[in-house]
């Protein structure tokens, strides 16, 4: 995939130049990583959080980390880095809102489903930084057929019921549950053979 752009004005507006402002520590960065990827940020947080006020308050915080982590980092792909951010963001909150009231939500299902495949990490920060544990995620998602792919990344980066992906993909549900069984199958093996201790 190519550089995410934003025409305003007849100008194209590209990653590259959104990651300048932060190294200048030109506060338009936050307003244009806003206007480029607000929508995107806060769809991850809704999927996740279901609540418009704590989803732009995660969207928000997104831009405030964002401006401490960039520099020292220079991410490859700001929307990867901003959607990452928003995404743990968006875990840490849901995690503290529900400590008290364990339920049977789609959240906790899914975190449990990966847990014996992908280390947690232990806060925002850390999950951040685990640039290597995403970088072979990601290698891995690229050798996957491309429906598996869409649907482990509808299931767990989204976080989308079975019945949701199932209408999705017009697939049978038992045959949603089957792909993503063998497809975290597959992510353990693939983690292991990198030498992630799991």
């Amino acid at each position: 995939m190519g550089e995410h752009t934003k025409e305003r004005g007849g100008a194209a507006l590209k990653d590259t130049e959104i990651l300048d402002l932060y190294w200048d520590r030109n506060e338009r960065a936050i307003t244009e990583s806003q206007h480029t990827y607000g929508n995107y940020c806060y769809s991850i947080a809704y999927h996740i959080l279901h609540d418009r006020e704590d989803s732009d308050e995660c969207v928000n915080d997104t831009w405030l980390r964002a401006w401490y982590a960039i520099p020292p980092k220079r991410p490859n792909k700001l929307s990867l880095f901003l959607g990452t951010i928003t995404r743990n963001l968006s875990f840490d909150k849901w995690k503290h809102r529900n400590a008290q009231k364990r339920g049977n939500g789609e959240m906790e299902l899914a975190l449990d489903e990966l847990v014996e495949c992908v280390p947690a990490a232990k806060g925002t920060e850390e999950a951040v930084e685990a640039a290597e544990l995403e970088r072979l995620i990601n290698e891995f998602l690229h050798t996957l057929p491309e429906r598996d792919c869409n649907v482990f990344l509808r299931r767990y980066w989204y976080v989308e019921e079975y019945s949701e992906i199932a209408r999705r993909f017009q697939m049978n549900l038992n045959t949603v549950k089957t792909s993503l069984f063998r497809t975290r199958s597959k992510l353990k093996d693939y983690l292991e053979q990198e030498g992630i201790v799991l």
